[in-house]
């Protein structure tokens, strides 16, 4: 049935669960698994003189925190379940994270996104994610959302 699952991740909780579920969906259907992780963009620019030091350790700390969110995802496809499962990833920038997902998905071919309910904001637990909301609303395929 899915051929290309595309599974969006910010390293939370809530995404180690939907990247299980992802996995299983694509040992089960034999499909492909992109992974990605979309970069917030820097929130200081047009605010003044922007200081070219602060963006880079804005970028290098959103790309070392994708690369532990992207290696979480790649530890739990490497859980000994037959077949295997190979993970392509993606850092996505210069983007809002629920338009990334989207045109990523759309970019990928992808005809499933993977999405966890809640990522790291504030009111996690009460609702659903505004960007999780946002997916849902921008996505032209099918979004799985898991809790």
């Amino acid at each position: 049935m899915f051929q290309h699952i595309l599974l969006a991740t910010d390293g939370s909780a809530a995404c180690d669960q939907a990247t299980r579920v992802a996995v299983g969906l694509a040992r089960t259907h034999g499909a492909k698994l992109t992974a990605i992780y979309v970069v917030d963009p820097y929130p200081y620019l047009g605010i003044g003189q922007a200081n070219p030091m602060g963006f880079q350790a804005y970028m290098q700390a959103a790309h070392v925190h994708a690369g532990k969110a992207l290696g979480r995802a790649a530890e739990l496809c490497d859980d000994g379940g037959t077949p295997p499962i190979t993970m392509e990833t993606r850092i996505v920038e210069e983007t809002t994270a629920a338009h990334g997902i989207a045109q990523t998905a759309r970019d990928e071919q992808a005809d499933l996104i993977v999405v966890g309910s809640h990522g790291h904001g504030a009111l996690r637990k009460l609702v659903l994610g505004s960007v999780t909301t946002k997916v849902l609303a921008e996505a032209p395929m099918p979004v799985l959302v898991v809790r």
